[in-house]
């Protein structure tokens, strides 16, 4: 077997302000710019994943503006996306509610070929911060009865989960495209949580 090349389109989306942009500045470019710029329309990053001796993963991250305003621009944006992050600030508990407007608005635009949601994964950043303006439990409760494939605590600003958050949107996305229609009922099994960072000496990707 050759080497494969994959390219996934992952949208990242959210209200204004609570860290998109410096995620995919993070991740793509492990670099964190503190001066704030409001996105306007849509950027866009790429990130190389050496997946495995076999594989190469090429993550096309799509940065879509949080302003109310651009939402009737957004189905254009989420044509053929693999997967998506929706991010809220722990902070701020409008960000929060807003997460599930966001949720309703992807389902309602994007599906895979096979019918079922795109896995999406519920990041709740800033949470280097406090107090929070949520509980953990009321976000665990929140992400499984809006259908997140699960959530997890990121610190853009500290680079705490990022890696690992991406790492497990790739593993659904790698999932979801060697399916090839077989059945796609994702068992609760395989919801995810992960809100302390990785054991000292385990290296991602």
């Amino acid at each position: 077997m050759g080497h494969r090349d994959r390219m996934f389109k992952v949208l990242v989306v959210g209200d204004a302000t609570v860290g998109k942009t410096s995620l995919v500045q993070r991740y793509a470019n492990d670099s964190f710019n503190r001066h704030y710029k409001s996105t306007v329309g849509v950027d866009f990053a790429l990130k190389v994943v050496q997946w495995s001796e076999s594989e190469t993963v090429r993550l096309q991250l799509w940065d879509i503006a949080g302003q109310e305003r651009f939402t009737s621009m957004t189905r254009l944006y989420y044509r053929e996306a693999s997967a998506c992050i929706i991010m809220f600030d722990v902070t701020n508990v409008s960000t929060f509610s807003n997460s599930q407007k966001w949720k309703q608005d992807l389902d309602s635009k994007l599906t895979l070929p096979d019918g079922s949601p795109v896995p999406c994964l519920l990041l709740a950043n800033k949470c280097d911060l406090s107090p929070w303006a949520v509980t953990r439990e009321e976000v665990d409760r929140f992400s499984k009865e809006n259908g997140f494939s699960g959530w997890v605590e990121t610190s853009v600003k500290e680079n705490k989960n990022i890696n690992e958050s991406m790492r497990v949107l790739i593993e659904k996305m790698m999932s979801s495209s060697t399916r090839d229609g077989s059945s796609s009922a994702s068992g609760s099994g395989d919801y995810i949580n992960i809100k302390e960072a990785s054991p000292p000496g385990w290296a991602c990707c």
